[in-house]
């Protein structure tokens, strides 16, 4: 393993990063500020269109031509069209007003813009008279990890929160999927397709899936197809090539296809990983499912994948700390692999959500040194981050309850908690006579 600090150039290299390091929170805090006050600047914009447009004087209350009129004089300013600065000033309006306790929790540093906007993001879809709740726990949760890692878990909540069951939304929204064409430039097009979002998964693991198996075997097959040996594509372009072929003609063309029949490539079918509460499995409510902290998916097609599926995963937490102490399975492969999968949902370093059936189980401390394979001494890491745990000089220690603490080669600590279990037990009075729940 390499460190970092060991060449012989270290103390200069940990003095520069150490002031690059000091100059980024500096930086931050300033943009922090700027940011806030461009929004309370262009919400007060859109308050006074709303004043001047309720003047006795004006022809048409609340006006939407005063509107344009602040719009483009501030895009005069700004150097952009009235049109982006009406829809910014909106924006502003909706964080601003909408969501005050957000952006005090983002000026006094608590919590990112990225915090800010997945907060409003998820929140603007319930009625507004549940907006300051929702905010409240969302900052709460947002204090603990990064952006990208909450919008999934904020959606989450916020489709729980609504008087309307998300079934009956997914219904209606559902209702809208098309395929739609956007040109481009240099023959270039976008098509783009808004599906159900465990089907939308589901496409696109497949392709990656066949594009990954295409890039793999180049060299093994490259002996037996000129097409192949001279196939330098990028993952991107196998994946979007793979994907024309399967709607223009079922198959991809690289594969070995006999007669009708697909072969080895044409038989990858997509995985998705999605977490069903029990009570929503069993049809006693119609609350969205979780796929794998990405985004919610209807019960309807949860219901529908739980029962066609041959992988049963049954989690065991302790009633009181929530804590998954044991699992099972129809299919059983290594008990504690499951277990990890289970306690983990995706990679372990700090702000990656690459989701844990596709990253790798790794020894904390390295099974070479020394280190055991049990429970307190694995995690799931992406290859990418598994690769930097092994040749930089980033270094990991495990705590109790799964929680890893990374140090960065300045010596700087990031705490990665474990995820919230996928499922916990609460325990409730029995009733006499009440059968037993198991």
């Amino acid at each position: 393993m390499t460190d970092a600090t060991e060449t012989p150039d270290g103390e200069a290299y940990l003095t520069a990063i150490t002031g690059i390091i000091a100059d980024v929170e500096d930086v931050e805090r300033k943009m922090a500020a700027v940011q806030i006050a461009q929004l309370r600047t262009l919400a007060a914009a859109g308050r006074l269109a709303d004043e001047q447009g309720g003047h006795p004087h004006m022809r048409v209350r609340l006006s939407d031509m005063v509107l344009r009129s602040i719009s483009a004089e501030v895009a005069g300013v700004m150097r952009m069209t009235d049109r982006t600065v009406q829809r910014r000033i909106g924006e502003a309006r909706l964080i601003i007003e909408g969501f005050p306790a957000a952006v005090a929790a983002w000026e006094a540093g608590r919590i990112v813009r990225g915090h800010v906007l997945a907060i409003v993001d998820a929140g603007a879809n319930l009625p507004a008279g549940l907006w300051a709740e929702f905010e409240a726990v969302a900052i709460e949760r947002c204090e603990r990890d990064t952006p990208n890692r909450v919008r999934g878990e904020l959606d989450i909540l916020a489709h729980r929160m609504h008087p309307r069951s998300f079934a009956e939304r997914h219904d209606e929204a559902a209702a809208g999927r098309c395929v739609r064409l956007v040109p481009g430039r240099d023959g270039m097009s976008d098509l783009v397709a808004t599906l159900p979002t465990v089907i939308a998964e589901g496409v696109h693991d497949r392709l990656t899936q066949q594009a990954r198996a295409i890039v793999d075997t180049r060299e093994e097959r490259a002996s037996k197809s000129d097409v192949v040996a001279t196939d330098q594509r990028s993952t991107d372009q196998v994946r979007a090539d793979v994907f024309a072929d399967l709607l223009l003609a079922g198959t991809p063309a690289l594969d070995d296809t006999r007669d009708t029949t697909a072969g080895p490539l044409g038989a990858i079918r997509a995985r998705v990983q999605v977490l069903v509460p029990a009570a929503t499995l069993t049809g006693a409510n119609d609350g969205p499912c979780d796929l794998t902290g990405r985004s919610p998916i209807d019960p309807a097609t949860a219901r529908a994948l739980a029962g066609d599926t041959g992988i049963w995963e049954r989690l065991f937490h302790d009633p009181t700390t929530g804590v998954t102490v044991a699992t099972d399975s129809y299919r059983v492969p290594s008990g504690m692999r499951r277990f990890l999968q289970a306690r983990d949902q995706h990679c372990r370093f700090p702000g990656c959500r690459v989701a844990a059936i596709r990253c790798e189980v790794d020894h904390t401390h390295d099974h070479a040194l020394g280190g055991k394979t049990e429970l307190s001494n694995l995690a799931h890491l992406c290859q990418r981050h598994h690769s930097m745990k092994q040749f930089t000089a980033w270094k990991v220690r495990q705590l109790k309850g799964g929680v890893l603490e990374w140090t960065s080669p300045l010596g700087r600590t990031y705490r990665e908690d474990a995820p919230t279990p996928a499922v916990a037990f609460t325990p409730a009075a029995a009733l006499p006579g009440d059968p037993a729940p198991f």
